[in-house]
């Protein structure tokens, strides 16, 4: 057994469809834009995890992204093999970040704001 799709809601699914392919970078999977369907994917993992732009349209998933938000905490993390690249180069393209990337006993991590609702962390393991 494997994951093949998760999802994060976002508030508009074009939109986030638009900043997930053209700014961060991922690949197209699948797209219906008559059903607000999109679906995108890491151009260095093809057959890896499909990620569902998942339509923000009903009370719990608002009520949820709004509280992670407000705890600070990401709706998801994506892996980087080098943080403070991603960050450079994001930060270059007008992404925002919230602080700078920071470096623990788990590796290295910094959350921005993905435009639709949501922190996303990016995290690089130290090895």
């Amino acid at each position: 057994m494997r994951i093949k799709m998760c999802s994060v809601h976002v508030t508009d699914p074009a939109a986030a469809f638009d900043f997930y392919t053209s700014v961060l970078g991922f690949e197209v999977l699948m797209t219906l834009p008559e059903h607000q369907l999109y679906v995108v994917k890491s151009p260095e993992d093809p057959d890896g995890v499909g990620l569902l732009l998942e339509p923000s349209d009903n009370k719990v998933s608002t009520k949820y992204a709004q509280g992670l938000r407000g705890l600070g905490l990401p709706a998801i993390v994506f892996g980087s093999p080098d943080v403070r690249a991603d960050y450079d180069r994001l930060r270059a393209a007008g992404v925002h970040f919230v602080g700078e990337p920071t470096t623990d006993a788990s590796g290295t991590s910094v959350l921005f704001d993905d435009t639709c609702g949501n922190l996303i962390q990016l995290h690089e393991d130290e090895h």
